[in-house]
C-alpha cells in the first residue's frame, strides 16, 4: 500500500476560513453577475466539502482495514457493499476524477481539457453516483463568462482550506456555517433579489424558539434556500433531540434558489423532500395531502401576479384578492396544518389590518375559527433586502395545551427590541429571541403575566371589538414608568415652573421680534 508522506493542510480557524472564502468569491465578481458567480462559489465549496469529507472516510476505513491486517488496493470503495461504508455514514461517494487533488492538480488547465470543464465533468460524476444530488449541483464552470485563469486561482485559495475536523459532524457543521456565511453575504450584495432565498438567522430563530419543533412533518411551502429547516435541525441538536425525528418537507419556485436549498440540506445532512423539481406552490402543490406538524415559512410579500383560481379548496375562509397573495400563503399554510399542528409565519405588517380586497374578512375569519395563536411585530431594517416593516403570525390548530389558551391571542410588541449592526441593518441579539420565545412559552404553559408596552392576551371578543385588527401596539399599551420616590406634589410644582419658565422665555423671544420688525 502507498503510505502519503505529505501531512495534511491543518483546519484553519472560522474566521480564516470564512475571509478565504470571501477572497475566492472576489476573483471571478469582476467578470461575472451577482448570481452566476453565488452559484460557481457555493458549487465549489460543496464539491471541497464532499471531497474532503470523503477522504476523511477512506482515511479511517483504512485505518480499521490495517489493524485488522492491512489491504492491497489503493482505490477502496469499489464494490456496492464497499459503498456503502462511505453513504452509510452519511458521507457521498465521490469519484476518483471528482476528489478535489485530481482538480488541484489541473487548475492551471494545462492538459487537453480546460479547468471548467474538469469541474462540470465533477459535478456530472458526484450527481450520478449520489442520487440525492441529482439535478441539484451546478455544471456552468465552462461558459464563456467564467474566466479560466480566474477560475484555476480560484482552486488554489480553496486548496489551503479543509473541512474536516474532529469526525464527519465537525466537518459537515464547519461547512454549514461557511455555507450559511455566504448566503448571507450574497443576499447582500444582491439587495432585493437576495430576499428570495435569504432569511435573516436572527427572524428564522425567533420562529423556531417560538414553535420548538421537535417531533414529526415540517414543511415550509417556500422553502428559498432551507434556512427554516437548518434552524430547526439546529434547535433539535441544542436539545439533544435525534435529528431524524424531523420529516422535512418544501417548495421553492425558483430554479437556482431550489438547487441551493438541496446543496445546503446536503451539507446539514438532513434528508428533505423538496419535491423532483422546482415549481409554483399555488399552480401545483407538491406535496398533496401533506399534514404537516410544523410549518415555517417567509412568503414573497404582496405579490400582485400570482396563480389564482377562486375554486380553490384552500380558500375556506375566503377568496385572497388577485392583486396581493398574502392571504393566500395563510391559507395554504394553514390546510397543510395536522390537527395538533403549528405554524410561524414571516409577512408584511400591512396584512395585519387590511381591509382590501376582501382580505379583513378572511382575517375575522381566521380569528373566529380560533387559528390565530399569536401576533409578533418586529424591528424595522431586519431584512437588508426590503424596507417593508414585517410581523410573525403564529396559528395552531388546537390551542388546548398545559394551559388552556383556546379563545384567545396573545400579541407581542417587539419593536423596541435589537441593534443596528450597521447603518442599514439590525439584528436581533440572543436575549432578544429568548424575550419574545419565552413570553409565547410562558403564556402557553401559564407562567405568563401581561408586560404593559410589550405583550397583551387578548380574548377573541375583544379582537373583535377592534375590527379584528392583529397589530399588536393596539393591545400592548404603553410601558409603566419607573416610580422616582419624587411626590406627586412636588412633580407638579417642577412641571408649574417649567412651564412658567417656557412662558417667560417665548414672551422674550416675541419681544426681540418686534424690534427687529420695528427697526426695520
Amino acid at each position: 500500500m502507498a503510505k502519503r508522506t505529505a501531512e495534511a493542510p491543518r483546519p484553519v480557524t472560522m474566521k480564516e476560513l470564512k475571509d478565504t472564502l470571501w477572497k475566492a468569491a472576489d476573483k471571478l465578481r469582476g467578470s461575472m453577475e451577482a448570481s452566476d458567480y453565488k452559484d460557481v462559489i457555493l458549487g465549489l465549496v460543496f464539491l471541497k466539502y464532499v471531497s474532503d469529507s470523503f477522504e476523511e472516510r477512506r482515511d479511517l476505513i483504512r485505518a480499521e482495514m490495517e489493524a485488522e491486517g492491512g489491504y492491497d488496493d489503493e482505490d477502496i470503495a469499489v464494490t456496492q457493499e464497499e459503498h456503502e461504508e462511505y453513504t452509510g455514514a452519511g458521507v457521498f461517494w465521490v469519484p476518483p476524477r471528482a476528489r478535489w487533488p485530481f482538480l488541484a492538480t489541473r487548475a492551471k488547465g494545462e492538459g487537453e481539457k480546460t479547468i471548467g470543464e474538469l469541474i462540470n465533468e465533477a459535478m456530472g460524476g458526484l450527481m450520478n453516483a449520489n442520487p440525492a444530488l441529482t439535478g441539484t449541483l451546478p455544471r456552468i464552470y465552462n461558459r464563456d463568462g467564467v474566466d479560466q485563469r480566474r477560475l484555476g486561482e480560484l482552486l488554489d485559495l480553496f486548496n489551503s482550506a479543509r473541512f474536516t475536523g474532529e469526525g464527519a459532524t465537525k466537518a459537515r457543521d464547519l461547512l454549514g456555517e461557511v455555507y450559511e456565511y455566504f448566503l448571507g453575504k450574497f443576499a447582500s450584495a444582491e439587495g432585493k433579489r437576495g430576499g428570495e432565498f435569504y432569511t435573516p438567522p436572527g427572524v428564522v430563530r425567533v420562529l423556531v424558539e417560538m414553535l420548538e419543533p421537535s417531533k414529526g412533518r415540517i414543511y415550509d411551502p417556500c422553502c428559498g434556500s432551507g434556512g427554516m429547516f437548518v434552524q430547526a435541525e439546529k434547535f433539535l441538536e441544542a436539545h439533544h433531540q435525534n435529528r431524524s425525528d424531523l420529516s422535512v418537507y418544501g417548495q421553492e419556485n425558483m430554479e437556482r434558489t431550489w438547487r441551493m436549498a438541496k446543496m445546503n440540506l446536503a451539507i446539514h445532512g438532513i434528508n428533505g423532500n423538496l419535491g423532483s423539481t422546482w415549481g409554483d406552490t399555488f399552480a401545483r402543490d407538491l406535496h398533496p395531502g401533506l399534514e404537516a406538524d410544523f410549518v415555517l415559512a417567509n412568503p414573497p410579500f404582496n405579490i400582485k401576479d400570482w396563480a389564482r383560481r377562486d375554486d380553490d379548496a384552500r380558500w375556506r375562509f375566503g377568496v385572497p384578492p388577485a392583486g396581493n397573495a398574502n392571504y393566500a400563503w395563510i391559507q395554504h399554510i394553514v390546510s397543510k396544518l395536522a390537527p395538533n399542528g403549528q405554524a410561524g409565519i414571516v409577512m408584511a405588517n400591512g396584512s395585519m389590518g387590511t381591509n382590501s380586497g376582501g382580505e379583513g374578512q378572511i382575517r375575522a375569519n381566521l380569528v373566529e375559527a380560533d387559528l390565530v395563536s399569536a401576533m409578533v411585530a418586529l424591528p424595522t431594517q431586519l431584512f437588508r433586502s426590503t424596507g417593508i416593516p414585517v410581523c410573525l403570525w403564529i396559528l395552531a390548530k388546537n390551542k388546548k395545551w398545559a394551559n388552556d389558551r383556546r379563545g384567545e391571542v396573545l400579541f407581542i410588541d417587539a419593536r423596541n427590541l435589537g441593534f443596528m449592526v450597521d447603518r442599514a441593518e439590525r439584528a436581533l441579539s440572543d436575549d432578544d429571541i429568548a424575550k419574545i420565545a419565552d413570553t409565547y412559552r410562558s403564556w402557553r404553559q401559564g407562567r405568563y403575566a401581561d408586560e404593559p408596552g410589550f405583550s397583551f392576551s387578548a380574548t377573541v371578543a375583544q379582537v373583535k371589538e377592534a375590527d379584528y385588527a392583529l397589530t399588536p401596539g393596539r393591545y400592548v399599551g404603553t410601558p409603566e414608568s419607573e416610580d422616582d420616590g419624587e411626590p406627586i406634589d412636588g412633580k407638579v410644582q417642577r412641571l408649574a415652573a417649567g412651564l412658567v419658565a417656557a412662558l417667560d422665555e417665548s414672551a422674550r423671544m416675541d419681544a426681540i421680534v418686534r424690534q427687529q420688525l420695528a427697526r426695520l
